[in-house]
């Protein structure tokens, strides 16, 4: 059965970042870049800030007890003829290293930002990677690879605004389901450790190749959050299982950049075994005509907090609709399963 009603309980209560959370993550993100834009050595030179990634895309679940989560912005930057690319990372970190309050607290770089920690609050971590974009004297926008001191992309322009506009058409297309997929996806893999690895891009992407404009012409494809997801799932196995090793995986925005540095083979073998099993099991669940056995095989795959209210009475036929969508979705993934 879908339990689709519940599903929508299932979000807001237990895998959706809550609002209070998002506010302090924004007044954290303004007083970081209110503290960069006042350091007297690189304030002249920030022109400006955005979110990015999860947290742009509307993305970002609740972090478990005991965890973290992650936003990213990037810090927009003009050229300075002296500087190597790294340096602009560098010179970040440092004027956090110079801020009265910000040089108490954990800092450091990694290739392409330079990342902020904040005490747990109530068993949960927070931290910032800040991206140092930078704008060209010849107009080409970048960010840099510290590792490597170069540019990237090494031709063109980057466009991480492209990454954002490519996941809202998928939404549009999925009748406004693919962010409420992408987060469950994200739940599976936090709360249940199902494909540990797979980093929150990687995940986002492949599950949108499998939304195309083909895919949405097939009515009630992403009729609601569990159809949605069973069949973005499905057409993701079915995508994966046709290539046994790690794919090419190009940035949609389309700027040239790619994602092979994100997963390793192990890790794209381990995720094409696991989404095999997952798909096979939201099917069953899916498709099971007893509301207390497909409860049980929902709550097997999300965990304890899946946990829909018990039928007052028996269940009418009406009821049983997941048996006819999960037919005809079969269908339609049967023709439609290598789209995108």
């Amino acid at each position: 059965m879908q339990h689709a009603e519940y599903f929508k309980d299932f979000l807001k209560d237990a895998v959706n970042i809550d609002d209070t959370r998002l506010a302090k993550l924004e007044s954290r993100v303004n007083a970081v870049y209110k503290a960069l834009k006042a350091d007297e050595e690189i304030g002249s030179i920030i022109k400006g800030k955005s979110r990015q990634g999860s947290w742009a895309q509307r993305t970002i679940i609740r972090p478990k007890s005991g965890d973290e989560f992650d936003a990213d912005f990037l810090l927009l930057m003009d050229e300075q003829a002296v500087w190597e690319p790294r340096s602009y990372l560098n010179e970040v970190y440092n004027a956090l290293g110079r801020h009265p309050t910000y040089s108490k607290q954990e800092h450091g770089r990694k290739c392409r930002c330079v990342w902020l920690k904040y005490a747990p609050e109530n068993g949960v971590g927070c931290h910032l990677d800040i991206v140092p974009l930078v704008t060209l004297a010849g107009g080409r926008r970048v960010i840099v690879n510290r590792d490597n001191n170069t540019w990237e992309p090494v031709f063109g322009s980057t466009n991480p605004q492209g990454f954002t506009d490519w996941m809202k058409r998928r939404d549009q297309l999925a009748s406004g389901q693919f962010r409420r997929v992408v987060r469950l996806m994200k739940y599976l893999r936090n709360e249940r450790g199902s494909f540990d690895g797979v980093k929150s891009v990687i995940l986002t992407t492949v599950l949108g190749l499998q939304v195309t404009d083909a895919s949405a012409l097939a009515p009630g494809t992403y009729a609601n959050i569990p159809t949605a997801l069973v069949n973005i799932v499905e057409d993701l196995d079915r995508w994966l299982q046709a290539q046994p090793s790690k794919p090419w995986l190009a940035n949609p925005a389309g700027d040239g950049t790619n994602f092979d540095h994100r997963w390793t083979d192990a890790t794209y073998r381990n995720f094409r075994d696991r989404i095999h099993s997952i798909a096979g099991a939201m099917r069953a669940a899916y498709d099971e005509p007893n509301v207390s056995k497909s409860a049980k095989e929902w709550r097997d795959l999300f965990g304890d907090k899946f946990n829909p209210p018990a039928p007052s009475k028996p269940a009418s036929k009406t009821s049983l609709v997941g048996l006819s969508a999960g037919a005809m979705a079969s269908s339609r993934a049967s023709r439609s399963g290598q789209a995108g």
